[in-house]
Protein backbone atom coordinates (compact mmCIF):
# COMPACT_ATOMS: atom_id res chain seq x y z
CA UNK A 1 0.00 0.00 0.00
CA UNK A 2 1.09 3.34 -0.88
CA UNK A 3 1.99 5.48 2.43
CA UNK A 4 2.53 8.91 3.15
CA UNK A 5 5.40 10.68 5.34
CA UNK A 6 6.77 10.03 8.59
CA UNK A 7 4.40 11.20 11.43
CA UNK A 8 6.73 13.43 12.31
CA UNK A 9 10.65 13.90 12.93
CA UNK A 10 10.37 15.26 16.13
CA UNK A 11 9.14 11.98 17.99
CA UNK A 12 12.04 10.02 18.52
CA UNK A 13 13.68 13.82 19.68
CA UNK A 14 10.77 14.50 22.23
CA UNK A 15 12.25 12.04 25.09
CA UNK A 16 15.42 13.92 25.10
CA UNK A 17 13.55 17.18 24.68
CA UNK A 18 11.38 16.75 28.02
CA UNK A 19 13.84 14.80 30.14
CA UNK A 20 16.16 16.04 32.54
CA UNK A 21 19.45 17.16 31.05
CA UNK A 22 23.13 16.23 32.82
CA UNK A 23 24.51 19.03 34.41
CA UNK A 24 27.98 19.41 32.16
CA UNK A 25 28.68 23.21 32.16
CA UNK A 26 28.29 23.60 28.90
CA UNK A 27 25.10 25.19 26.70
CA UNK A 28 22.90 22.26 25.70
CA UNK A 29 21.46 21.23 22.63
CA UNK A 30 17.82 22.97 21.96
CA UNK A 31 16.41 19.18 22.18
CA UNK A 32 18.49 18.25 25.65
CA UNK A 33 16.33 21.44 27.28
CA UNK A 34 15.35 19.93 30.51
CA UNK A 35 11.62 20.88 31.29
CA UNK A 36 9.82 20.32 34.85
CA UNK A 37 7.05 17.71 32.88
CA UNK A 38 7.59 15.20 30.64
CA UNK A 39 5.34 16.67 27.76
CA UNK A 40 3.93 13.85 25.06
CA UNK A 41 3.53 14.42 21.18
CA UNK A 42 -0.02 15.03 21.64
CA UNK A 43 0.24 17.43 24.48
CA UNK A 44 2.80 19.32 22.74
CA UNK A 45 0.64 19.42 19.24
CA UNK A 46 -2.24 20.60 21.54
CA UNK A 47 -0.30 23.53 22.87
CA UNK A 48 1.24 23.92 19.66
CA UNK A 49 -2.10 24.81 17.99
CA UNK A 50 -3.01 26.69 20.98
CA UNK A 51 0.24 29.05 20.56
CA UNK A 52 -0.43 29.66 16.76
CA UNK A 53 -3.55 30.99 17.61
CA UNK A 54 -2.29 33.16 20.45
CA UNK A 55 -2.40 37.49 18.92
CA UNK A 56 -1.19 37.81 22.63
CA UNK A 57 2.69 37.09 21.48
CA UNK A 58 2.97 39.74 18.81
CA UNK A 59 3.74 43.58 19.82
CA UNK A 60 0.99 44.75 18.25
CA UNK A 61 -1.31 42.33 20.36
CA UNK A 62 -3.63 41.74 17.13
CA UNK A 63 -1.12 39.03 14.87
CA UNK A 64 -1.05 35.61 15.40
CA UNK A 65 0.82 32.87 13.07
CA UNK A 66 -2.79 31.76 11.91
CA UNK A 67 -3.81 35.48 10.71
CA UNK A 68 -1.50 34.93 7.87
CA UNK A 69 -1.19 31.30 7.36
CA UNK A 70 -5.10 30.36 8.35
CA UNK A 71 -5.88 26.51 8.64
CA UNK A 72 -8.94 27.00 6.63
CA UNK A 73 -7.08 28.00 3.78
CA UNK A 74 -4.36 25.41 3.71
CA UNK A 75 -2.21 27.30 6.14
CA UNK A 76 -1.54 30.26 4.01
CA UNK A 77 -3.27 33.47 3.30
CA UNK A 78 -7.16 34.25 3.96
CA UNK A 79 -7.57 36.99 1.33
CA UNK A 80 -6.56 37.86 -1.94
CA UNK A 81 -3.71 40.42 -0.55
CA UNK A 82 0.07 40.47 -2.39
CA UNK A 83 1.42 40.85 1.00
CA UNK A 84 0.17 40.67 4.24
CA UNK A 85 -0.32 43.52 7.86
CA UNK A 86 1.08 42.87 10.54
CA UNK A 87 4.22 44.50 12.13
CA UNK A 88 4.03 46.30 15.70
CA UNK A 89 0.90 47.82 15.07
CA UNK A 90 -0.44 45.45 12.84
CA UNK A 91 -0.69 47.24 9.72
CA UNK A 92 2.60 47.46 8.14
CA UNK A 93 2.31 45.19 4.70
CA UNK A 94 5.71 42.81 4.05
CA UNK A 95 7.91 42.33 1.03
CA UNK A 96 6.29 38.44 -0.01
CA UNK A 97 3.70 36.96 -0.25
CA UNK A 98 2.50 34.43 2.79
CA UNK A 99 3.25 30.49 1.42
CA UNK A 100 1.39 27.98 2.53
CA UNK A 101 2.86 25.62 5.97
CA UNK A 102 1.54 22.51 5.00
CA UNK A 103 3.87 19.64 3.29
CA UNK A 104 6.78 20.92 4.60
CA UNK A 105 8.31 18.08 6.82
CA UNK A 106 10.82 16.38 4.94
CA UNK A 107 12.68 19.84 3.81
CA UNK A 108 16.04 19.05 3.71
CA UNK A 109 18.67 22.07 5.37
CA UNK A 110 19.32 24.47 2.66
CA UNK A 111 22.48 23.85 0.59
CA UNK A 112 23.99 25.33 -2.39
CA UNK A 113 25.07 21.67 -3.98
CA UNK A 114 22.01 19.09 -3.23
CA UNK A 115 22.72 15.89 -4.27
CA UNK A 116 19.97 13.86 -4.40
CA UNK A 117 20.34 9.96 -2.87
CA UNK A 118 17.17 8.97 -4.82
CA UNK A 119 18.10 8.52 -8.43
CA UNK A 120 21.43 10.17 -10.26
CA UNK A 121 23.32 11.09 -6.94
CA UNK A 122 26.41 12.69 -8.88
CA UNK A 123 24.02 15.32 -10.32
CA UNK A 124 24.44 18.98 -8.26
CA UNK A 125 21.25 20.22 -7.86
CA UNK A 126 22.57 23.29 -6.88
CA UNK A 127 20.47 25.61 -4.68
CA UNK A 128 17.58 23.55 -2.63
CA UNK A 129 16.01 23.50 0.74
CA UNK A 130 15.96 25.56 3.57
CA UNK A 131 12.12 27.49 4.76
CA UNK A 132 10.59 30.25 3.32
CA UNK A 133 10.85 31.85 -0.02
CA UNK A 134 14.93 32.48 0.22
CA UNK A 135 15.17 29.51 2.11
CA UNK A 136 16.80 31.19 5.07
CA UNK A 137 15.64 29.34 7.58
CA UNK A 138 17.82 26.06 8.06
CA UNK A 139 15.66 23.95 9.71
CA UNK A 140 11.90 23.64 10.87
CA UNK A 141 12.69 25.01 14.28
CA UNK A 142 14.17 28.14 13.18
CA UNK A 143 11.23 28.62 10.50
CA UNK A 144 9.02 28.79 14.06
CA UNK A 145 10.75 30.88 15.58
CA UNK A 146 11.52 32.92 12.99
CA UNK A 147 7.74 35.17 12.33
CA UNK A 148 7.89 35.58 15.99
CA UNK A 149 10.51 38.25 15.82
CA UNK A 150 10.51 39.64 12.21
CA UNK A 151 9.83 43.05 11.91
CA UNK A 152 6.81 42.34 9.41
CA UNK A 153 5.16 39.57 11.45
CA UNK A 154 4.82 39.40 15.07
CA UNK A 155 7.70 42.26 15.49
CA UNK A 156 8.77 41.34 18.98
CA UNK A 157 12.31 42.94 20.09
CA UNK A 158 13.67 40.07 21.31
CA UNK A 159 13.24 36.74 22.93
CA UNK A 160 12.45 38.20 26.28
CA UNK A 161 9.53 40.12 24.89
CA UNK A 162 8.39 37.49 23.73
CA UNK A 163 7.75 35.46 26.95
CA UNK A 164 6.80 38.68 28.80
CA UNK A 165 3.68 38.46 27.04
CA UNK A 166 3.16 34.56 26.89
CA UNK A 167 3.40 35.29 30.68
CA UNK A 168 0.86 37.46 30.62
CA UNK A 169 -1.16 35.96 27.74
CA UNK A 170 -4.15 33.62 28.25
CA UNK A 171 -2.22 30.59 26.60
CA UNK A 172 0.38 30.88 30.09
CA UNK A 173 -1.73 28.47 32.02
CA UNK A 174 -1.26 25.48 28.98
CA UNK A 175 2.67 26.67 29.06
CA UNK A 176 2.70 25.51 32.47
CA UNK A 177 0.29 22.14 32.07
CA UNK A 178 2.58 21.68 29.27
CA UNK A 179 5.89 21.87 30.89
CA UNK A 180 5.73 22.37 34.33
CA UNK A 181 4.38 25.41 37.23
CA UNK A 182 7.98 27.15 36.42
CA UNK A 183 8.83 27.30 32.53
CA UNK A 184 8.04 30.71 32.38
CA UNK A 185 10.03 31.74 35.50
CA UNK A 186 13.41 31.16 32.92
CA UNK A 187 12.63 32.92 29.61
CA UNK A 188 15.54 30.93 27.52
CA UNK A 189 13.30 27.92 28.78
CA UNK A 190 10.01 29.03 28.21
CA UNK A 191 11.23 29.84 24.53
CA UNK A 192 12.50 27.13 23.74
CA UNK A 193 9.22 25.08 25.01
CA UNK A 194 7.37 27.67 23.02
CA UNK A 195 9.62 27.19 19.96
CA UNK A 196 9.48 23.44 20.52
CA UNK A 197 5.58 23.14 20.51
CA UNK A 198 5.34 25.74 17.49
CA UNK A 199 7.47 23.01 15.71
CA UNK A 200 5.30 20.09 16.85
CA UNK A 201 2.22 21.24 15.94
CA UNK A 202 3.53 22.25 12.77
CA UNK A 203 4.90 18.64 11.70
CA UNK A 204 1.19 17.07 12.80
CA UNK A 205 0.39 15.00 9.55
CA UNK A 206 -3.10 15.36 10.19
CA UNK A 207 -2.74 19.02 10.09
CA UNK A 208 0.14 19.88 7.74
CA UNK A 209 -0.24 16.88 5.81
CA UNK A 210 -3.10 14.92 5.43
CA UNK A 211 -2.78 13.50 1.67
CA UNK A 212 -6.50 13.88 1.28
CA UNK A 213 -6.75 14.87 -1.99
CA UNK A 214 -8.50 13.60 -4.75
CA UNK A 215 -5.34 13.05 -6.65
CA UNK A 216 -3.85 10.67 -3.63
CA UNK A 217 -7.20 8.79 -3.91
CA UNK A 218 -6.22 8.35 -7.69
CA UNK A 219 -3.24 7.14 -6.41
CA UNK A 220 -4.70 4.78 -4.22
CA UNK A 221 -6.99 3.30 -7.19
CA UNK A 222 -9.85 5.04 -5.05
CA UNK A 223 -11.18 7.90 -7.74
CA UNK A 224 -10.85 8.59 -11.51
CA UNK A 225 -9.86 11.80 -13.07
CA UNK A 226 -12.17 13.57 -15.30
CA UNK A 227 -11.15 13.91 -18.68
CA UNK A 228 -10.48 17.24 -18.29
CA UNK A 229 -8.22 16.11 -15.22
CA UNK A 230 -6.66 13.81 -16.75
CA UNK A 231 -5.69 16.08 -19.64
CA UNK A 232 -4.26 18.13 -17.38
CA UNK A 233 -2.00 15.56 -15.66
CA UNK A 234 -0.06 14.85 -19.26
CA UNK A 235 0.01 18.40 -19.91
CA UNK A 236 1.73 18.80 -16.85
CA UNK A 237 4.36 15.68 -16.88
CA UNK A 238 5.09 16.20 -21.11
CA UNK A 239 8.56 17.55 -20.75
CA UNK A 240 8.21 19.28 -23.88
CA UNK A 241 5.05 20.81 -23.23
CA UNK A 242 3.68 21.71 -19.55
CA UNK A 243 7.20 20.05 -18.28
CA UNK A 244 5.68 21.40 -14.77
CA UNK A 245 7.05 17.82 -13.28
CA UNK A 246 10.64 19.17 -13.93
CA UNK A 247 10.13 21.39 -10.83
CA UNK A 248 7.13 19.54 -8.87
CA UNK A 249 7.42 16.28 -9.45
CA UNK A 250 4.48 14.21 -9.09
CA UNK A 251 4.81 10.67 -9.34
CA UNK A 252 5.58 8.23 -5.72
CA UNK A 253 8.95 7.93 -4.81
CA UNK A 254 9.40 4.32 -2.94
CA UNK A 255 5.78 4.31 -1.55
CA UNK A 256 6.03 8.12 -0.61
CA UNK A 257 3.12 9.93 -1.73
CA UNK A 258 4.44 13.56 -3.86
CA UNK A 259 5.03 16.40 -2.58
CA UNK A 260 4.88 18.38 -6.07
CA UNK A 261 8.26 20.88 -5.44
CA UNK A 262 11.82 19.54 -5.66
CA UNK A 263 12.40 22.38 -3.13
CA UNK A 264 15.21 23.65 -5.50
CA UNK A 265 15.21 27.65 -6.57
CA UNK A 266 14.04 29.11 -9.84
CA UNK A 267 14.19 32.37 -11.57
CA UNK A 268 11.11 33.10 -13.29
CA UNK A 269 11.55 36.48 -14.32
CA UNK A 270 7.56 37.32 -12.89
CA UNK A 271 6.29 40.81 -13.58
CA UNK A 272 7.08 43.53 -10.76
CA UNK A 273 3.70 43.84 -8.17
CA UNK A 274 2.81 47.60 -7.84
CA UNK A 275 0.30 46.40 -4.78
CA UNK A 276 3.58 45.88 -3.01
CA UNK A 277 3.85 48.90 -0.79
CA UNK A 278 7.68 48.44 -1.03
CA UNK A 279 7.95 48.47 -4.61
CA UNK A 280 6.89 52.50 -4.69
CA UNK A 281 10.54 52.58 -4.33
CA UNK A 282 12.15 52.43 -7.42
CA UNK A 283 15.35 51.06 -5.94
CA UNK A 284 13.98 48.16 -4.42
CA UNK A 285 13.84 44.84 -5.68
CA UNK A 286 13.20 41.59 -4.52
CA UNK A 287 16.30 39.15 -5.34
CA UNK A 288 15.50 35.87 -3.60
CA UNK A 289 18.43 33.87 -2.82
CA UNK A 290 20.23 36.96 -3.01
CA UNK A 291 18.50 39.46 -1.07
CA UNK A 292 17.36 41.84 0.54
CA UNK A 293 15.74 39.14 3.45
CA UNK A 294 18.65 36.55 2.92
CA UNK A 295 21.94 38.46 3.21
CA UNK A 296 24.90 35.66 2.88
CA UNK A 297 24.44 34.87 -0.25
CA UNK A 298 24.63 38.73 -1.86
CA UNK A 299 27.96 37.88 -3.72
CA UNK A 300 26.75 35.27 -5.74
CA UNK A 301 24.90 37.11 -8.46
CA UNK A 302 24.07 33.61 -10.50
CA UNK A 303 21.62 33.15 -7.53
CA UNK A 304 19.90 36.54 -7.92
CA UNK A 305 16.23 36.05 -9.43
CA UNK A 306 15.91 32.60 -7.84
CA UNK A 307 12.94 31.79 -5.05
CA UNK A 308 12.30 28.76 -3.83
CA UNK A 309 9.86 25.76 -5.41
CA UNK A 310 6.68 26.03 -3.54
CA UNK A 311 4.50 22.81 -3.66
CA UNK A 312 1.30 22.72 -5.62
CA UNK A 313 -0.58 20.78 -3.12
CA UNK A 314 -3.53 22.93 -2.03
CA UNK A 315 -2.42 25.72 -4.85
CA UNK A 316 -5.98 26.17 -5.94
CA UNK A 317 -7.02 27.64 -2.61
CA UNK A 318 -4.84 30.84 -2.87
CA UNK A 319 -5.93 33.83 -4.70
CA UNK A 320 -2.78 35.09 -5.32
CA UNK A 321 0.19 33.15 -6.82
CA UNK A 322 3.92 33.95 -7.15
CA UNK A 323 6.46 35.23 -4.47
CA UNK A 324 5.02 38.43 -4.76
CA UNK A 325 1.60 37.90 -5.42
CA UNK A 326 1.71 39.16 -8.96
CA UNK A 327 -0.60 36.84 -10.30
CA UNK A 328 -4.27 36.82 -9.05
CA UNK A 329 -6.02 33.96 -10.23
CA UNK A 330 -4.40 30.28 -10.98
CA UNK A 331 -5.54 30.51 -14.44
CA UNK A 332 -3.42 33.66 -15.00
CA UNK A 333 -0.33 31.47 -13.04
CA UNK A 334 -0.40 28.87 -15.43
CA UNK A 335 -0.65 31.60 -18.38
CA UNK A 336 2.18 32.83 -17.30
CA UNK A 337 3.97 29.64 -17.99
CA UNK A 338 2.93 29.18 -21.75
CA UNK A 339 3.08 32.70 -22.85
CA UNK A 340 5.68 34.60 -20.83
CA UNK A 341 7.78 34.76 -23.78
CA UNK A 342 5.82 34.45 -26.81
CA UNK A 343 2.99 37.31 -25.43
CA UNK A 344 5.00 39.09 -23.17
CA UNK A 345 3.19 42.42 -23.17
CA UNK A 346 0.04 40.28 -21.60
CA UNK A 347 2.58 40.36 -18.07
CA UNK A 348 4.87 43.26 -18.52
CA UNK A 349 4.74 46.91 -18.76
CA UNK A 350 5.93 49.07 -21.32
CA UNK A 351 8.26 51.54 -21.66
CA UNK A 352 8.04 55.31 -22.78
CA UNK A 353 8.59 54.11 -26.76
CA UNK A 354 6.33 51.36 -26.54
CA UNK A 355 8.77 48.86 -25.70
CA UNK A 356 8.09 45.85 -23.24
CA UNK A 357 9.77 45.84 -20.12
CA UNK A 358 10.66 42.12 -19.54
CA UNK A 359 11.46 40.65 -16.15
CA UNK A 360 11.00 44.37 -14.87
CA UNK A 361 11.08 43.30 -11.39
CA UNK A 362 14.56 41.88 -11.74
CA UNK A 363 17.98 44.36 -12.52
CA UNK A 364 19.46 43.93 -15.69
CA UNK A 365 22.10 41.52 -14.59
CA UNK A 366 20.24 39.49 -13.54
CA UNK A 367 18.19 38.74 -16.34
CA UNK A 368 20.04 35.97 -17.10
CA UNK A 369 19.27 33.76 -14.86
CA UNK A 370 15.82 33.21 -15.73
CA UNK A 371 14.57 29.98 -16.65
CA UNK A 372 14.09 29.42 -20.65
CA UNK A 373 13.33 25.64 -20.41
CA UNK A 374 9.90 24.38 -21.57
CA UNK A 375 7.40 25.39 -21.09
CA UNK A 376 8.90 29.40 -21.81
CA UNK A 377 11.60 29.58 -24.90
CA UNK A 378 9.02 30.93 -27.57
CA UNK A 379 10.21 34.11 -29.30
CA UNK A 380 7.13 36.81 -29.99
CA UNK A 381 4.69 36.07 -31.71
CA UNK A 382 4.99 32.30 -32.07
CA UNK A 383 2.71 30.14 -30.82
CA UNK A 384 2.51 29.38 -27.00
CA UNK A 385 3.46 26.13 -24.79
CA UNK A 386 -0.16 25.58 -24.37
CA UNK A 387 -3.40 26.32 -25.92
CA UNK A 388 -6.18 27.97 -23.84
CA UNK A 389 -7.74 24.41 -23.60
CA UNK A 390 -4.38 22.66 -22.10
CA UNK A 391 -4.35 25.69 -19.54
CA UNK A 392 -7.91 24.71 -18.38
CA UNK A 393 -6.80 21.31 -18.24
CA UNK A 394 -3.88 21.34 -16.25
CA UNK A 395 -6.03 24.21 -14.01
CA UNK A 396 -8.38 21.54 -13.63
CA UNK A 397 -5.38 18.87 -12.76
CA UNK A 398 -4.49 21.27 -9.98
CA UNK A 399 -7.60 21.38 -8.31
CA UNK A 400 -7.21 17.86 -7.77
CA UNK A 401 -4.36 18.66 -5.29
CA UNK A 402 -6.97 20.43 -2.64
CA UNK A 403 -7.17 18.12 0.50
CA UNK A 404 -10.46 17.44 1.03
CA UNK A 405 -11.88 17.86 5.17
CA UNK A 406 -11.45 15.06 7.12
CA UNK A 407 -15.03 12.65 7.46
Amino acid sequence: MLRSLPASFLLLMLVAATAPAADTGKPTAFYATAFERRASPQELTELGRRLFSEPALSASGRVSCSACHDPAHAYGPPNALAVQLAGPDGKRPGVRAAPSLMYRQTTPPFSEHFFDNDGNDSADQGPTGGFAWDGRAASAHEQAEAPLLSPFEMANTDRRAVIARLSASPAAPAMRATFGAHVLDDPQRAWNGLVLALEVFQQSPADFSPFRSKYDAYLRGQAQLSPAEARGLSVFNDAGKGNCAACHPGAVKRGAFPLFTDMGFIALGVPRNPAIPANRDPRFTDQGLCGPLRTDLREHPEYCGLFKTPSLRNVATRSVFFHNGAMRSLEEAVRFYAQRDSRPGRFYPRDAQGRVRKYDDLPAAAHGNVNTEPPFGQKPGEPPALSERDIADVVAFLKTLTDQPAH
